[in-house]
């Protein structure tokens, strides 16, 4: 795995092709060479539909149009596994995904055409940012429907998940690099596996983040809990002790420290 970390936070490889090295890793039915010919498949396909003459602006325009119009790529609707909006085989094959999985798929893509765009962690979800050279305008893209999104309504994005007090500031329009977009897809397809109780999938995805993150309590407790469904009981209250012990302050703390407890008592009996 160290080999595997190592090459994620290299800036070598795209922040797709780290991605799906991790996700080949994680889950031996993703097929790594059949998501990346689909990809490449792809990208012949628009480069036969964009002309080189295009400046980047409206290369970006026609990208978005087959990409979301022509091919219809956008968010689930109705009941879905979430774990399938995630992975990124199952996005490429049934069309549906999340802001985070379309944004990368989009963004690597775009690279291929020598188009730049840039990944945000909205407080709400990610945006692409395009910065237009032309004219000098910055141009913020909603990865779930292509669709642009003007600074008003970032604003009111911001409003309604905050406080009706609250701006747009240019720390909401940070450019995150792609080491923290790999661990915001991964946290987040860890959750959807717990959520399906597929633990032993999501405890390797812990471990890669912890591999990444050594020393996050939050990445070990997340660990920790996980460990305990599969009652690896050792293991789980050494990860959770540490939780504890970095985070006292954290109102989850004493709800650990209570499943710490049940863990070691339960030890007790069965001893």
């Amino acid at each position: 795995m160290q080999s595997l970390v190592k090459k994620i936070k290299s800036s070598d490889s795209s922040i797709c092709d780290s991605i799906i090295d991790v996700f080949e890793y994680i889950n031996k039915n993703f097929k790594k060479d059949s998501v990346q010919l689909d990809l490449n498949e792809k990208i012949e396909k628009i480069k036969l539909n964009i002309s080189n003459q295009l400046n980047c602006f409206y290369k970006l325009k026609k990208l978005l149009h087959i990409f979301y119009i022509d091919w219809k790529y956008g968010s689930a609707t109705g009941l879905y596994k979430i774990s399938d909006v995630l992975w990124i085989d199952k996005v490429l094959q049934n069309k549906k995904g999340t802001a985070l999985s379309l944004g990368i798929i989009l963004m690597h893509i775009a690279n291929k055409l020598q188009i730049k765009l840039i990944p945000i962690i909205f407080p709400t979800q990610l945006i692409l940012q395009f910065k237009n050279k032309d004219s000098k305008k910055n141009i913020f893209i909603n990865p779930f429907n292509g669709e642009i999104i003007s600074k008003n309504l970032l604003d009111l994005w911001l409003k309604g998940h905050i406080s009706s007090t609250t701006f747009l500031d240019k720390k909401d329009l940070k450019e995150v690099n792609s080491f923290v977009l790999i661990c915001k897809i991964l946290n987040s397809l860890k959750l959807a596996l717990i959520e399906e109780k597929k633990l032993t999938l999501a405890l390797k995805i812990s471990n890669v983040l912890v591999e990444i993150n050594p020393q996050d309590p939050y990445e070990i407790r997340d660990r920790g809990l996980i460990y305990s469904h599969l009652d690896c009981n050792h293991i789980a209250v050494s990860d959770l002790i540490y939780f504890i012990e970095h985070c006292p302050e954290d109102p989850l703390s004493e709800i650990i420290k209570m499943q710490v407890h049940m863990i070691q008592k339960k030890k007790n009996i069965f001893h």
